[in-house]
């Protein structure tokens, strides 16, 4: 018989600086899925990758004085980077896709042609707004209290000639999609997406950019470059040889189930099965989006700088104590808030005083009482207790319970059945006080070897199903109740009596010692604050001028707030900046600033900005500049860096700074 396929994806991660817990949370779930299809025989595909191009990028790469190209690298490949943090964590990826190698820009440009030539990609003009850290077009109605919907930050005017994708051609048949199948889970996300977006009416979707270079180039309008999500979403498809003759399992493998976070389930459960219609291709089995982790109540963000190292708390607790903690204390489907004590608080309970005690207490008892071998004879027991027949039967119904969590995308319940087995399982040693049992061997031996075996035999179809969740872990615990390979499958989970009488069973380490909780949050404050202070950059100032200015000279300063109505590049100028503001006095003022090498433009209109507004006009390239604009400068690793200096929006334009 034919084996079954699965095909599973991480969103690919935007590598505008280094990951955190709550991309570690994705992945760590994605991959527990796909090594649980791996152990139910399942021929598995499993992709994760990074997206790489986009203004944000350029940008990003720009005040850091490298290439995007460069920038990039440094995050995906460099020390402590994106590989290296899914090595640490055991990530069992079959690849890793990142949207700049050649075989995928080749592709993308194949399927933007594709479509084009369908007629569902046409040119127009773009005038609405824009929120550059999320690279994502809104209109003024979807505006939340005139922010980005998504990330809650400004946004601003943009205008520019681009390609439309026909989004609306495809509304009737995402709507049924949405509404009458379960493509998108939880149910819930359904709802948000109809009302918030279907319900209004989808509106064609900019699929192209020309104020930036950083990104696929339309390969027959070279001025244009893919918009961030027709790239970021094909590469779903490009990873399996579509358009490409990279890898040749498209067929093989596709479709999918995408694992996302909530903020981006619009793109996947809208935007990506509208396109793979306008290519007639199959669409996802599913889309899962999953919950945010909360830092404070609140979303954690590379941007805010509010996040969670993960590498700080593998290092500090364990990698497989880690991924435990993240699949078993939050719902998927939910947000949670996140802390240190609740991880600590959730490796002592499950991990040191369940699992942890279950296995060496009875690896100990075996060890004391029989050498490490149990005798032949001990599976059988002519006249068992009530509380044999409960555990037997609870472990032998466990992998039925947790495979219908695990398919229905619930991996917190899947462990929450494993672990009402392992707490039985430790009620069953007090129910049966092996201790006492072994003061008279002769008489009770038999019966004390019956009890050991039936510890070690639900520990052994607890430690299959937890394989997923905690690999390494899971094999240390296999070698110490001297499981063989055989009794590690899918299959043995299902049927008791299956590990050998005659086992070699070692206690060894102890899987997860206690934690000192005080003392643990004082060891990862102390941790956290030297990983902050390693990653400033080497800064230099400017300094001090030990002339004095008179203060009567200094009170003639003018300085006022200024609101950036329009900003736009000086032709002919690399540096220069042409601002037109709102000085509170009824009339535009002008003021030339050579910034471009740190701002775009587009990206400081709306802000409010302090000038000088009294010094004498002068003239920069043929234009007048009416004053100055206030920044901070300072030497960062050997390059000059600038910053202007912006207030408060409440602030009114023309406000008096004194």
């Amino acid at each position: 018989m034919e084996q079954k396929k699965f095909y599973i994806t991480t969103p690919i991660y935007y590598p505008s600086d280094k990951l955190h817990i709550g991309h570690t949370y994705c992945t760590v779930a994605t991959d527990a899925m796909a090594r649980y299809k791996r152990l139910a025989g399942y021929d598995v595909m499993f992709l994760t990758g990074t997206d790489e191009h986009g203004q944000k990028i350029e940008t990003k790469a720009q005040e850091a004085g490298v290439t995007p190209k460069e920038f990039v690298d440094n995050i995906v490949e460099g020390d402590r980077g994106v590989k290296d943090l899914w090595k640490l964590m055991n990530i069992s990826n079959d690849r890793f896709i990142r949207t700049t190698d050649d075989y995928h820009v080749s592709a993308v440009q194949r399927i933007f042609r594709k479509m084009y030539d369908k007629g569902d990609i046409y040119k127009g003009s773009y005038k609405g707004k824009y929120c550059t850290p999320c690279e994502s077009f809104w209109t003024e109605s979807q505006l939340k209290d005139g922010c980005c919907p998504d990330c809650g930050r400004p946004v601003v005017d943009a205008e520019e000639e681009a390609y439309f994708f026909r989004l609306s051609r495809y509304a009737d048949r995402i709507r049924d999609l949405l509404e009458n199948t379960d493509f998108l889970q939880p149910r819930s996300r359904v709802n948000e997406m109809v009302k918030n977006f279907i319900d209004p009416g989808l509106e064609d979707l900019c699929v192209s950019r020309t104020s930036f270079s950083w990104g696929i180039p339309v390969d027959f309008d070279p001025k244009h470059v893919v918009y961030v999500w027709v790239d970021a979403l094909s590469n779903y498809i490009t990873a399996l040889g579509y358009e490409n003759d990279r890898y040749g399992d498209y067929e093989k493998y596709w479709p999918a189930v995408h694992i996302v976070g909530k903020e981006i389930v619009r793109f996947h459960s809208i935007i990506w099965p509208a396109m793979l219609m306008s290519l007639g291709e199959p669409l996802p089995k599913h889309v899962f989006g999953h919950g945010w982790l909360l830092l404070d109540g609140g979303k954690m963000s590379k941007s805010k700088g509010n996040v969670v190292d993960p590498y700080i708390l593998a290092e500090k607790f364990g990698v497989d104590a880690l991924r435990f903690f993240l699949m078993r204390t939050f719902p998927f489907g939910s947000d949670g808030n996140f802390s240190n004590e609740l991880l600590i608080q959730t490796i002592n309970t499950d991990l040191a005083n369940d699992l942890g005690n279950l296995v060496s207490r009875t690896t100990a008892m075996a060890g004391k009482y029989f050498g490490g071998t149990l005798p032949a004879g001990c599976k059988i027991c002519a006249a068992p207790e009530t509380f044999d027949t409960e555990l037997r039967e609870m472990a032998c119904a466990l992998r039925d319970a947790y495979e219908r969590d695990m398919e229905a995308f619930a991996p917190h319940n899947a462990l929450g059945e494993v672990f009402r087995v392992i707490q039985r399982a430790n009620k069953y040693i007090d129910e049966t006080a092996p201790w006492a049992l072994a003061k008279n061997m002769e008489q009770n031996g038999a019966r004390l070897a019956h009890v050991l075996y039936n510890l070690l035999e639900a520990t052994r179809i607890c430690g299959i199903l937890l394989s997923p969740f905690m690999p390494g872990s899971c094999d240390k615990l296999f070698t110490q109740i001297g499981a063989p390979a055989e009794s590690r499958t899918w299959d043995a989970a299902a049927s008791w009596g299956v590990l050998p009488e005659t086992a070699s069973v070692t206690k060894g380490e102890n899987l997860f010692p206690r934690i000192d909780m005080d003392k643990a949050l004082e060891e990862l404050s102390a941790l956290e604050e030297a990983a902050k202070k390693a990653a400033l950059p080497d800064i230099e100032v400017e300094p001090q001028l030990a002339e004095h200015v008179d203060f009567d000279t200094f009170c003639k300063c003018d300085f006022r707030a200024v609101k950036v109505k329009a900003c736009e590049a000086v032709k002919k100028s690399a540096k220069l900046l042409r601002f037109t503001l709102d000085d509170g006095t009824g009339t535009d003022r002008q003021i030339l600033s050579g910034v471009h090498a740190w701002y775009e433009p587009e990206t400081l209109v709306g802000k409010t900005l302090v000038a000088i507004v009294n010094l004498p006009p002068r003239k920069m390239m043929g234009l007048e500049s009416s004053g100055m604009l206030i920044s901070a400068v300072h030497t960062e690793k050997g390059e000059e860096c600038l910053h202007l200096i912006m207030v408060d929006d409440a602030i009114p334009a023309g406000a008096k700074l004194c």
